[in-house]
């Protein structure tokens, strides 16, 4: 399995994860054209993939999907609300209604030789979910969008061999920034974003023997950069109680507008 962020952040969101067989994104929240070059690096292109499935329905996460669904018919994925308001929001008409395929969170979906499991994320959308994708010998998570985390994201999260989790802010960063304070609010509450800190405290509850790769994603512009989300993130796995330290990870920050290393599980 391959496992490679081509956008992350939040201006744009967008992962590929496949095998020899099957090819799916994760998000597509940056152009076709963006995501059509990144692919060929991949020597893929967009009619090679299986599907593309959504977290939410926020534009950093769903931009490409109109051009791509209309050029190449690749099937859309997601929860029936975040559906209903991609549709509702396409006024012209422009992507095929029979493209879309509604999914149930904790229900197994099956992309060629992959199953993804759809999972619940506490953030303001209509009906977010993060993913699991599972293969013959590993299995990937991309878990990022949520503003708290639960015994039940743990839980889904247990056993990864990578992950694609968010480190979206430093609070004190965002504290002291110029976001009005509505905004701030919205992003430390429990429909908004990890901060580094929750980032690496989430890490701490689901890191194991077998955890080979952890990408930081969906860093914000204005209320982090990457030295210190990886900083934080490694000190918090450092100080936690566990056998881990962070040197024991093969660990990077997601970037927004750059493809990260090609990770092969």
């Amino acid at each position: 399995m391959r496992f490679v962020s081509i956008a992350s952040g939040s201006s744009g969101n967008c992962t590929y994860i496949g095998t020899e067989q099957s090819h799916i994104l994760i998000d597509a929240g940056i152009s076709c054209k963006r995501i059509t070059d990144h692919l060929k690096t991949l020597d893929l292109k967009p009619s090679d993939l299986n599907g593309i499935f959504i977290t939410h329905e926020h534009s950093d996460h769903i931009q490409g999907i109109r051009v791509l669904s209309k050029k190449f018919g690749i099937p859309l994925y997601g929860t029936k609300e975040t559906l209903q308001v991609i549709a509702k929001n396409d006024q012209k008409g422009e992507i095929d209604q029979a493209l879309y395929h509604p999914i149930v969170p904790d229900e197994i979906i099956t992309a060629g030789d992959m199953e993804l499991l759809p999972f619940s994320n506490s953030h303001d959308a209509a009906n977010p979910v993060a993913y699991r994708v599972q293969s013959k010998h590993c299995a990937v998570g991309v878990v990022t969008d949520l503003g708290e985390y639960s015994d039940y994201t743990v839980e889904h999260m247990k056993g990864l061999n990578a992950v694609l989790i968010e480190a979206n802010h430093d609070v004190k960063m965002l504290e002291t920034g110029s976001y009005p304070y509505y905004l701030k609010r919205r992003i430390v509450g429990k429909y908004g974003h990890l901060s580094n800190e929750c980032a690496g405290q989430l890490l701490n509850e689901i890191l194991h023997d077998q955890m080979q790769y952890i990408m930081l994603g969906h860093l914000s512009q204005q209320n982090n950069y990457e030295g210190l989300a990886y900083e934080a993130v490694c000190c918090e796995i450092d100080m936690a109680d566990t056998n881990y330290h962070s040197s024991d990870f093969f660990i990077q920050v997601a970037q927004r507008n750059k493809m990260s290393s090609i990770l092969s599980l």
